[in-house]
């Protein structure tokens, strides 16, 4: 298993994308350690004191006002895990809460927490060893942080609730045990620290992030390989109508297209002499949509990688002024804002492929295709019900894409009285993707079919690659067959990443 070493401050989305994506161990550079015990004696001093420090010595929220006995301040942050986690409905992945794990370090790690060195040691040895915590997926509402489910990950660490290890769900105990690992007992504002904070909201959004890109970069492929199966124009492709434009999106969008469908004898054939003078939007403003999804998923890119450096507890230890201050870092509105975007990125991409098999499956529009690509039109079927089963996609990722952030409500007896909503504004994001994995996969199944009726021309190398990838998993279709196996096994290549590999181009990259 890959261990990456990172220094909090400096994580970028590509360390990011390796825990998430390979699920990766993760050890904090040991040059922050000095700052992780510098905050920790800040905390110890205001314990020794007299001064009311909020979540050190006092209460919670609305019982902030409660100042707390010294010989009390284990049990008030054990008190604290134990009463937030609240968390329901079904564990999170596992992939996901070795994400929001890592996170959780990096903030620790930038010395403004007051942990002890044994919090986070404990956290970097159960991902090196595999233990993950039973996170609820339900329960947050990204403000005074993701209370409930980061409460989860922190009672697994006490010895509580439950963990996996070894592929087993077993209770907190166990699993430390297991693994040779010891529970931690809190110390003062160690609860708070852990559970404080934009973790689980910005794990889930990078995991959209990272999976909508992965979904742009297929769609680049589909829709080359639909605009040959049409034989649609190359024209609107030409470099200088993006370069006047100057979107980095777009002019990157077109480029790839191009790149994919040079040399293609489809589209030779119909150079001259081709009736059409303009193709519909779906196939001529591909590099318009698609790039300019692309560069709202940079600028939701550029939010995610800036909270996943960040210090997002509270309070805050500031140790250069000596100072342990409350602030409102725990908001998750920055992410809430980032996962909104992505979410209508991942609703535009998919809005404009479903519009694109629409095209291929219609006689009237497919420029001489059999009617929903079958050979025997009337007996057989073909396509048709799989382009329905793609607008239904779409039209749900249309309501799913409806903005979460704007959505507050008061909780904690008015004391947290705007919240932001992130976490289930990520979450969301998980389902759209599956949606759009599933309408890419269906024009991917359609544009291959596309391709194989205007044999014996050829369309380039790179989507010819990409057709005979489809066919070692989809067989051509002939006569109707039990379809659901083939949109599922055409969903896997798109999500998996296999159909924009297999292409061979170089594909943008996420950072700006």
């Amino acid at each position: 298993m890959t261990t990456l070493t990172l220094t909090p401050g400096a994580v970028t989305l590509d360390h990011l994308a390796t825990v998430y994506w390979d699920e990766a161990s993760v050890r904090l550079d040991p040059a922050c350690r000095p700052d992780i015990e510098r905050a920790h004696a800040c905390i110890a001093r205001a314990v020794a004191g007299t001064d009311a420090v909020y979540g050190v010595n006092t209460g919670f929220g609305k019982l902030a006002s409660v100042q707390i006995a010294s010989e009390d301040t284990a049990t008030l942050q054990r008190n604290l895990i134990l009463s937030h986690c609240c968390g329901v409905g079904p564990a999170i992945p596992r992939r996901h809460a070795r994400l929001l794990m890592a996170l959780k370090l990096l903030s620790l790690g930038r010395g403004a927490s007051g942990v002890r060195l044994e919090v986070v040691d404990l956290i970097e040895a159960m991902l090196d060893k595999g233990v993950t915590p039973v996170i609820p997926a339900q329960g947050s509402v990204g403000a005074s942080g993701d209370l409930a489910p980061l409460a989860h990950m922190a009672a697994a660490m006490m010895g509580h609730g439950e963990a996996e290890f070894g592929g087993k769900v077993m209770p907190g105990a166990d699993a430390l045990a297991a693994a040779g690992l010891t529970p931690v007992e809190l110390g003062p504002k160690e609860g708070l620290a852990l559970i404080n904070g934009t973790q689980f909201s910005t794990a889930f959004a990078l995991a959209g992030l990272f999976g909508a890109w992965r979904g742009a970069h297929s769609a680049l492929v589909t829709s080359a390989l639909s605009t040959d199966a049409i034989m649609g124009s190359t024209a609107p492709l030409q470099p200088e109508i993006h370069e006047l434009r100057g979107h980095a999106g777009q002019i990157e969008a077109g480029e790839t297209m191009r790149a994919l469908l040079d040399g293609s004898e489809i589209r030779e054939s119909h150079v001259d002499g081709d009736a059409r003078v303009q193709d519909p939007y779906c196939i001529r403003c591909q590099p318009q949509v698609t790039g300019a999804a692309m560069d709202v998923l940079r600028m939701a890119a550029r939010t995610l990688e800036i909270e996943a450096n960040a210090a997002t507890d509270n309070p805050l230890v500031l140790v250069g002024a000596d100072l342990i201050v409350s602030g409102g870092n725990f908001h998750a509105e920055p992410v809430g804002f980032a996962a909104d975007m992505i979410a209508l990125a991942v609703a535009e991409i998919g809005a404009i492929a479903q519009r694109r098999i629409a095209l291929i499956v219609d006689p009237v529009l497919s420029f001489n295709l059999p009617p929903f690509l079958t050979p025997k039109p009337g007996l057989n079927s073909g396509y048709m019900i799989a382009e329905v089963t793609t607008a239904a996609l779409m039209s749900e990722n249309k309501h799913l894409a409806n903005p979460c952030v704007t959505d507050s409500t008061p909780t904690s007896a008015n004391q947290e009285d705007h919240v932001s909503m992130a976490a289930h504004g990520a979450r969301r994001l998980g389902q759209m993707l599956e949606n759009l994995n599933r309408i890419l996969g269906v024009e991917l199944l359609c544009a291959a079919q596309g391709i194989d009726f205007r044999a014996p021309l050829a369309t380039s190398e790179p989507l010819q690659r990409v057709v005979a990838r489809v066919r070692e998993s989809v067989e051509t279709l002939g006569d109707d067959r039990y379809m659901a196996p083939d949109l599922e096994l055409a969903a896997t290549l798109i999500e998996s990443g296999a159909i924009a590999d297999v292409a061979g181009i170089s594909m943008p990259e996420l950072r700006t």
